[in-house]
C-alpha cells in the first residue's frame, strides 16, 4: 500500500496548529513530527526551515492560517 503524502502533508499541518505559540518573532510551533513532513510543509511555504537546533519552528502566515483552516476541518465538531 502506497503512502497518500498529501494527506500525510495536511493533518501534520493540522496537529501542528495544537502546538502553536506566539513569541515575539511571530506564530511558533513545536517540530516533534517526521522530518520529511516538515520539509516539504517548509517547500510549500508553510514554516520556514526547520533545520536548525531550535525545537520549535515558525509558521508562516499562510501556514498558521492553513493549519487553523485544517484543524477546524478535521478536529471540530460541528
Amino acid at each position: 500500500m502506497e503512502i497518500d503524502k498529501a494527506k500525510v502533508d495536511e493533518l501534520t499541518l493540522a496537529l501542528l496548529y495544537l502546538t502553536t505559540f506566539k513569541d515575539k518573532q511571530g506564530w511558533r510551533t513545536w517540530k516533534s513530527h517526521d522530518w520529511d513532513v516538515l520539509n516539504r510543509l517548509h517547500e510549500s511555504g508553510y514554516i520556514d526551515d526547520p533545520v536548525s537546533k531550535a525545537k520549535s519552528v515558525m509558521l508562516t502566515e499562510e501556514g498558521v492560517d492553513e493549519s487553523k483552516r485544517l484543524f477546524e476541518k478535521h478536529f471540530m465538531k460541528a
